[in-house]
This record gives structure tokens, C-alpha cells and sequence, in this order.
């Protein structure tokens, strides 16, 4: 019988009183994906945290080819041909790709640096896994979906045959997606082994050989894809049947929010071209593009974090001059940014403050220029229960959260003030089956209640799903609006394509 070159035996990993990983073991052979898949907080980043050598296991081993790996050690991790592309990048936006793949490869004493035979084995395994990029490219110029690939790379270079993605699809489109795991079945072909998180069934099904279920640090079930379903393994995840809501009808109200020939310029570049557009009370307004059209410029001049260089905008039938973070609050306007990690929330601070940030000022939560704390503990414990966030207690630092919870930390301090107005950008961005049904609820919720819905999407099938009126924003451009019965997939692909008007003559 062929060894596992990867064996995973009995780890637990607890923090303060939350059990993390609770005697998790798995095998992985030559060649294999394997999908790691589970509610957010059900343990499976630690996991991988713990393979890798970010963190030590209380119980445990790790063996890679019939040798233990000395715990908590990532350079033992490299060294025994283990790499890692994190969820969020671990790269210098203003180092070239080639020395982004270099870094730490060379010992600091070296008289000269091996560029040449560095940029000759980047090119050699660019080219045999079909990871084409320029090593001279500066990376922040690069898309997402492109320093992705120099993380994956990075790992390559160093000579990995065990490789860990967190997350790989959270911030890159289908099309790049797509892209991506035809990589990763290449190189299962060509004899790399592959773990990768994820929270999306289709993908999963798609790519993975097996699938091993987490729930709250302990695994559940293990099935091969070709004999499992999507509805078994949601329920496998959270323990129950998981339902999405559906959109009743309904009849919008009175104007909330209306833009009117909006641009806005970011260092010398047009990112929104003289946009329009209108949004009532008691509906949802759908803006779907691939990453990078302007949907999050639109976001941050909405938020108050980013001027518009010319343009109207109107609140409730009023001019607004040019927004302000506070102003947005004080206009009851509720915040779910597209960056969660670097707009949405502060890691160094306690999930209690996190939860009142935005509103600090507000009586509910401060008096006389001091922070009523147990009422901010007292919110936060409420946005925990309700929104079901897990990982800590208010006073556990954010950065502890996992990514999905710490999505939830943030839809739940918008959604429980009641706000007037929301613009949720990617609010189910990294969340699971049974968080994205809870999320959607809520959201339709709030338009039931008279909130008014901006919806920032590039997931096609929830903005189908949840909007009432879509429009789609393609380089800087904001399409005319389509009702969302008029709406498929096909006729939003070719608005994101930006062809209109074949769209308007098909409605």
C-alpha cells in the first residue's frame, strides 16, 4: 500500500475556551485534491495553520512522507515541501513578482544574488503549470487574480508537493475561478498534492477527488464528490436542511438615494464616468461587474471615504455636498465594505469596540465624551447571538475572528441599527451556506421594513436572487437598469460585458 504524503493524526488546538480543532485526522495521497469544507469558525484554517507551522498543536501530529514535522515551525513546513497561499496575500505591492517569489530565499550573507537562475526557474514553472506571468511586473499593478497566481508560484519556487489554498476563489470572479482550478487539476496530474478550503459547493463538487466536513473543530463526514450531492453536504456543514429565502413582491416607496452624473477620479484616473442612478425605500438595487470596473470606488464614495470629482447626489430629495464618514452615520446610511480586513474593522481591538466604532459618539454609546462600555459589550453580545459569530467573546480581539465571522461581526452592527439605507458590498463574500441563507433573510428583511438596498455583487446568482432592478458597472460605466424578472445570467454576462443594448432590445 502506497504511503500518504501527507498524514494528519489526532491534532487539537483550543484558544482560551474556544476548541478549535477537536482530534482531526486526515490522509492525503500523490495527486489528490482534497476540499476541506465547513461553517465559518468550524476550525478549518486553524487547521491548515497548524500544517503549515503558523501554530502548535495541544495534541497531535503532522507527517509528511513518514517524518513528523517538529511543531509550529513554518521553514520545516517549506522545507518538507509544504506551501501555503493564504486568503489574504502575503506580498509587497511595490516589489516586483520575481522579487516577491524570491524573498527569504537567500540567506542575507549571500555576496550576490542568483537573479539569473532565480527568473529561469520562475519562467521553467510558469510554463509547465500553465501560471504565465511577467517576473519584471510590479505587483501592485497586477490584478487579483494575478497575484494569486504569484502566491501559488511563490510556494512552487520553493519546491512544494503539498499545497494549502485558503479561501483560492473568495476574491476572484468565475472566469478567474474557472481558470484557477483547471491549474490546480494540472497539477494533480503532474503529481502535486492539494487541500483547499472553500465555502462554495459548486466549486467543490467540481474539483475536488474528496471532501472532508468540519462542524465547531471536528470532522463529520468524508465523501468522495462523485458520491455526494451539494444539498448533502450544506447539511452536512451546519447540522440542519439549508434553505435560501425567496424575494416576495413588493412596491418600492419614496426616493431614498439618487445619483446623477457621478465621477469621481483616483490618481488621475476615471474610476466612475458620470453615473446615474436611483434607489427607493422597500427595494433592492443590484450593481453586478468582474472586480475591478469601479464597483468598489462606488462603494467608498457611498461610505464617505472617497470625494466625487463632479456629479449630484441626493438623500431622501435633499443636495448632499461631499459625504463624510460621520454623515453617512448621522444619515442612518449602514456600512458593509468590500474589505472587511482593512475598511470594515480594527484587528488590534476587542470585538466590543468594533461593534460601536462607527457610532462612538452616538448617546447609546458614549456620555459626556466617555464610552458607556457595558453597553458596547452588552450590542456586541446581541450581534454574537443573533448573527451567530464564533471564534470569541466581546472582548477577543477582531483579528482573531475568522474571515467569515468577522463578516458577520460587521453585517450584524449595520443591520441591528435599522438602517435607512444600506450599500452592502460582497456581504456574503467568504461566508457559508447556511451564513449566506441568514444574510439573504436579513436583507430582504430590511426591505420589507422600508430600508433602502444597494447590493454590490459579483455573485450573479444572489443579486438574481435578492435585487429587485440590476444594473451593471463596466469600466467606470453604470448601466441602465433591468428589472430583475427580465434578468438570466446571460443577459447580465453581456451587460458586464458592456453590451446594453442587445440586453435592452432582448427585454
Amino acid at each position: 500500500m502506497t504511503l500518504p504524503v501527507l498524514q494528519i493524526e489526532g491534532v487539537s488546538k483550543r484558544f482560551g475556551n474556544n476548541l478549535a480543532n477537536d482530534d482531526i485526522s486526515l490522509t492525503l495521497a500523490k495527486g489528490e485534491i482534497i476540499a476541506l469544507l465547513g461553517e465559518n469558525g468550524a476550525g478549518k484554517t486553524t487547521l491548515m495553520s497548524i500544517l503549515f507551522g503558523h501554530y502548535t498543536p495541544d495534541a497531535g501530529r503532522i507527517v509528511v512522507d513518514g517524518t513528523e514535522l517538529p511543531p509550529g515551525k513554518p521553514r520545516a513546513a517549506i522545507r518538507a515541501g509544504v506551501g501555503m497561499v493564504h486568503q489574504h496575500f502575503s506580498l509587497a505591492p511595490n516589489l516586483t513578482v520575481l522579487e516577491n517569489v524570491m524573498t527569504g530565499t537567500e540567506s542575507l550573507w549571500a555576496v550576490k544574488s542568483q537573479t539569473g537562475a532565480a527568473r529561469r526557474k520562475l519562467l521553467s514553472i510558469s510554463e509547465r503549470f500553465g501560471l504565465r506571468i511577467d517576473p519584471d511586473k510590479r505587483l501592485g499593478d497586477l490584478s487579483v487574480g494575478e497575484q494569486q497566481r504569484v502566491e501559488i508560484l511563490k510556494s512552487l519556487y520553493n519546491d512544494a508537493r503539498i499545497l494549502i489554498l485558503d479561501e483560492p476563489t473568495a476574491v476572484l470572479t468565475n472566469i478567474e475561478a474557472e481558470r484557477l482550478f483547471t491549474v490546480l487539476k494540472d497539477m494533480a496530474r503532474q503529481g502535486l498534492s492539494l487541500i483547499f478550503i472553500s465555502h462554495k459547493l459548486d466549486e467543490v463538487m467540481a474539483a475536488a477527488d474528496r471532501i472532508v466536513v468540519l462542524r465547531r473543530g471536528k470532522t463529520v463526514a468524508e465523501r468522495r464528490a462523485s458520491d455526494s450531492s451539494k444539498a448533502e453536504l450544506a447539511e452536512l456543514m451546519v447540522g440542519r436542511q439549508v434553505e435560501r429565502p425567496v424575494r416576495e413582491p413588493s412596491t418600492p416607496g419614496a426616493l431614498a438615494l439618487a445619483a446623477r452624473d457621478i465621477t469621481v477620479w483616483v490618481n488621475g484616473v476615471a474610476r466612475l464616468k458620470s453615473i446615474s442612478f436611483a434607489l427607493r425605500e422597500g427595494e433592492i438595487l443590484g450593481i453586478v461587474g468582474v472586480s475591478g470596473n469601479g464597483q468598489a470606488v462606488l462603494g467608498q464614495m457611498l461610505f464617505g471615504t472617497c470625494a466625487r470629482t463632479s456629479g449630484t447626489l441626493e438623500l431622501f430629495g435633499k443636495p448632499v455636498a461631499d459625504l463624510t464618514v460621520p454623515d453617512v452615520v448621522d444619515a442612518g446610511i449602514g456600512r458593509i465594505p468590500e474589505d472587511r480586513n482593512h475598511e470594515g474593522a480594527i484587528g488590534e481591538m476587542a470585538i466590543w469596540e468594533n461593534a460601536v466604532l462607527e457610532r462612538i459618539s452616538s448617546p447609546a454609546f458614549s456620555k459626556n465624551g466617555l464610552v458607556n462600555r457595558n453597553a458596547g459589550m452588552a450590542f456586541a453580545r446581541r450581534i454574537i447571538e443573533e448573527f451567530d459569530v464564533r471564534g470569541g467573546t466581546p472582548q477577543t480581539r477582531a483579528r482573531l475572528l475568522s474571515g467569515g465571522n468577522l463578516q458577520k461581526l460587521i453585517l450584524g452592527r449595520n443591520l441591528l441599527q435599522n438602517p435607512r439605507i444600506l450599500i452592502a458590498a460582497q456581504p456574503t463574500r467568504g461566508l457559508d451556506e447556511g451564513a449566506v441563507a441568514a444574510v439573504h433573510a436579513r436583507l430582504l428583511a430590511a426591505r420589507k421594513e422600508g430600508a433602502a438596498v444597494l447590493l454590490i455583487s459579483e455573485d450573479l446568482d444572489e443579486v438574481i436572487r435578492l435585487a429587485d432592478r440590476i444594473q451593471a458597472i463596466v469600466g467606470g460605466l453604470l448601466s441602465p437598469p433591468v428589472e430583475a424578472a427580465d434578468a438570466d445570467a446571460r443577459k447580465l454576462g453581456l451587460m458586464m460585458a458592456g453590451e446594453w443594448r442587445e440586453v435592452e432590445d432582448a427585454v
